[in-house]
C-alpha cells in the first residue's frame, strides 16, 4: 500500500489516540566484586516512560496532518542496571497543533485542555512509572531480596481534537452575501470570492492594523444556510469558530428578496446552535447597496445598521471606524 496522497482540505475535527511510554523494569542484581564475595543487592530502578505533549504552533491553520497519523506513543523507559543504576527515561512525544485546539476525552466527553498561545504545552498522556530494583527491597531481616517490580503501563487516551479559530471578529452571513469581499476590503487579505454560493469553503482570517500597528483578527466563515444548526450545508461545520470571537458582523445581501428576513433567519440559526452567540456585541451590514434602488426598507429596530458596498467601497470607512473602536475596546479589556 502506498502512502496516502495529501490534500489541501480544511480539517477542524479529528480523533487520535495517545499513549505514554511504559516504565522500565527494575532489575535483580548483586554486587560481585573481587574482595566482596557476599555483596548486597544493587539492582537499579527502571526509568519512567516518556510523556505525550501537545504544543501550540501559530503557523498551523488546520488539523489535516492528524488524518494521516492518528496514534502517538512515547518511548518506553529503560530497565535498571547494576550498581543501583537507574534506567533512562523514555523520550517524550510532542505533537504540534494550531492555536485554538481543544482536547476532549472521547470516552467521558470531558475537556482535557486547550492550546491558545504559541509555544503553550499541554500534557496529554503521562508515561508509566519505572519499577523498583531489588536494592530497594533490602531490609535488616532480608539482606538478599530476589524481588523487583515491573514498570507500569503509561496512560492511554482516546482524544477528539476540535479547532476553534482565535479571531476577534466573526463575519457571518448566508452564501453569496459578500463576506469575503468585505474581509478583503477591510484587511487587504487575498481571499477567493465570486458571485455564486459557497465560494468560501474554509474559514478565512484577515488582520486589521491601526496606525500603531495594533491588530484585530477577523474571520470570514463559510456561508450559513437555513437548517445549519441541524447539520445542513456547511454552516454547522464552522459555527464553532465564532464561539471565541468578541464581536459579530452580520453581512446581509441588500439585493436579496427579503434582506431583513434574512437577518432574522440568520439570527435564529445562531440562537439554535448556541444562544450565547447573540449576547456578543454586533453590527448589521447590508452589503451590495449599489445594486438596490431604495434603502428605506433596510432598517432593523434596536440594531446598529450600516449600508455598504464592499465591491465599490461605499461606506467601508464607517465599518472601519467600528472596527477601530472594537480594537481600542479589546486593548482596554486586555489591560485590565
Amino acid at each position: 500500500m502506498g502512502e496516502k496522497k495529501r490534500t489541501s482540505f480544511f480539517v477542524d475535527v479529528v480523533d487520535i489516540t495517545v499513549e505514554g511510554g511504559r516504565g522500565g523494569d527494575g532489575v535483580i542484581h548483586f554486587r560481585r566484586e573481587k574482595y566482596v564475595p557476599k555483596g548486597g543487592p544493587d539492582g537499579g530502578d527502571g526509568g519512567n516512560g516518556g510523556n505525550v505533549y501537545a504544543i501550540g504552533n501559530e503557523h498551523l491553520k488546520t488539523l489535516l496532518d492528524f488524518t494521516y497519523k492518528t496514534y502517538y506513543k512515547a518511548e518506553d523507559g529503560k530497565p535498571g542496571g547494576k550498581r543501583k543504576a537507574k534506567g533512562a527515561k523514555g523520550k517524550d512525544v510532542v505533537i504540534q497543533v494550531p492555536l485554538g485546539t481543544v482536547f476532549y476525552d472521547r470516552e467521558s466527553g470531558a475537556i482535557i485542555g486547550e492550546i491558545l498561545k504559541h509555544g503553550q504545552k499541554l500534557l496529554l498522556a503521562r508515561g508509566g512509572k519505572g519499577g523498583r530494583g531489588n536494592a530497594r527491597f533490602a531490609t535488616p531481616t532480608n539482606r538478599t531480596p530476589r524481588i523487583r517490580e515491573e514498570g507500569k503501563a503509561g496512560e492511554k487516551k482516546k482524544l477528539r481534537l476540535e479547532l476553534k479559530y482565535l479571531a476577534d471578529i466573526g463575519l457571518v452571513g448566508f452564501p453569496n452575501s459578500g463576506k469575503s469581499t468585505l474581509l478583503k476590503a477591510l484587511t487587504g487579505n487575498r481571499v477567493k470570492s465570486a458571485d455564486y454560493p459557497f465560494t468560501t469553503l474554509t474559514p478565512n482570517l484577515g488582520v486589521y492594523r491601526n496606525e500603531k500597528s495594533e491588530k484585530i483578527i477577523l474571520c470570514d466563515l463559510p456561508g450559513i444556510i437555513e437548517g445549519a444548526s441541524k447539520g445542513k450545508g456547511l454552516g454547522l461545520t464552522f459555527l464553532r469558530h465564532i464561539e471565541r470571537t468578541r464581536y459579530l458582523v452580520f453581512v446581509i445581501d441588500a439585493s436579496g428578496k427579503d434582506p431583513v428576513g434574512d437577518f432574522e433567519k440568520l439570527k435564529e440559526e445562531l440562537k439554535a446552535y448556541n444562544p450565547s452567540l447573540l449576547e456578543k456585541e454586533r453590527i448589521v451590514v447590508f452589503n451590495k447597496i449599489d445594486l438596490v434602488k431604495t434603502r428605506d426598507n433596510l432598517v432593523i429596530p434596536d440594531e446598529k445598521v450600516y449600508h455598504i458596498s464592499a465591491l465599490t467601497g461605499e461606506n467601508i470607512d464607517k465599518i472601519t471606524e467600528v472596527i477601530r473602536e472594537w480594537l481600542n475596546l479589546k486593548n482596554l479589556q486586555e489591560m485590565t
